[in-house]
Formats: C-alpha cells, sequence, structure tokens
C-alpha cells in the first residue's frame, strides 16, 4: 500500500493516549493486537460474528474486528488488559476464575468486556438479559452455564463493593 495513505491517529486505550500511523482499512482489533500489544482480545472470525475481539468503546462492548481504528480517535477504548489495577484482578475476573468461566480461555476476553459492559448498565440482570448480552460471543468448549454463574457472581461482587459499578 502507498505511505501516503498512512496517517498518524491518537487512541485512548486503557486511560493512556497512544500515537500510532495506521493505514485507513486497519480494523481495530488489528491495531490493539499488533501495534498497541494488546493481545488479550483475540481474532478469530473477522467479521464479528464470535465475540473473541470484544472491547469496550465508550462503555459499549463493541467486537474490534467491526470497526476501523482511524475511526476511534476521541473515543474510550478499554481492553481486558485495562480491568485489572495494581496486581489486582477485577471482581469479574475474579468471578470467572471461582466459577470456572474459561476452559480453553479464548473466548474468556470477549466475554469478560460483554459482562463488564452488562454489569455498568444492569447491576442485577436476568438470565435473559444476561444471555442476551453474551449473545453476540461464541464459547468452543460450550462452557455456558459456568459463564453465566460467573456473570451472577460477578454481579453480586460488585453489588457488595459499592453500588454496582462495573
Amino acid at each position: 500500500m502507498d505511505n501516503n495513505l498512512k496517517q498518524l491517529i491518537h487512541l485512548t486505550v486503557n486511560d493512556e493516549i497512544q500515537a500510532i500511523i495506521v493505514e485507513p482499512h486497519w480494523t481495530l482489533s488489528k491495531v490493539l493486537r499488533n501495534d498497541c500489544g494488546h493481545t488479550g482480545l483475540k481474532e478469530a472470525c473477522g467479521e464479528g460474528a464470535c465475540g473473541a475481539c470484544t472491547v469496550l468503546i465508550d462503555g459499549v462492548a463493541v467486537p474490534s474486528c467491526m470497526v476501523l481504528a482511524v475511526e476511534q480517535e476521541g473515543k474510550k477504548i478499554e481492553t481486558i488488559e485495562g480491568l485489572s489495577k495494581d496486581g489486582h484482578l477485577h471482581p469479574i475476573q475474579e468471578a470467572w476464575l471461582e466459577e470456572y468461566g474459561a476452559q480453553c480461555g479464548f473466548c474468556s476476553p470477549g466475554m469478560i468486556m460483554s459482562t463488564k459492559s452488562l454489569l455498568a448498565n444492569k447491576p442485577n440482570p436476568t438470565d435473559d438479559e444476561i444471555k442476551e448480552a453474551l449473545g453476540g460471543n461464541i464459547c468452543i468448549c460450550n462452557n455456558y452455564e459456568h459463564i453465566l454463574n460467573a456473570v451472577r457472581t460477578a454481579a453480586k461482587k460488585l453489588t457488595q463493593n459499592g453500588g454496582g459499578a462495573a
């Protein structure tokens, strides 16, 4: 590709601004993994069907393979790497471990990010609301019952830790 088409963008990822030179057709998932080093999100289907690359953009769960990096300037992007603070897991991550939410772990980052978006808006979701919020995420291990338990446990943890803010 012609280097004249490359452009400098600034992405705010996990509260840090990063300057990156990108091509206009590069997806956010490609840039986050290859240029920013955020390999927690996984690239799988490349068409928004599996949820493995889900990140939060301005608090909304989005498959990052479906959005262009150049369109994300000025938006707040959060990846799985941004959840733990000072060496401590986020309550959602703790719940995933406690409830065996991960088998192979490939879907976990996307599932956890979708859960964070859900619980930020619905601190005490019903099972149907959980299933709807995670509907764009596929677990190839068929670990859905443990994942549902993990979301329920995360909701309880967040509610006990001060009002449910995910």
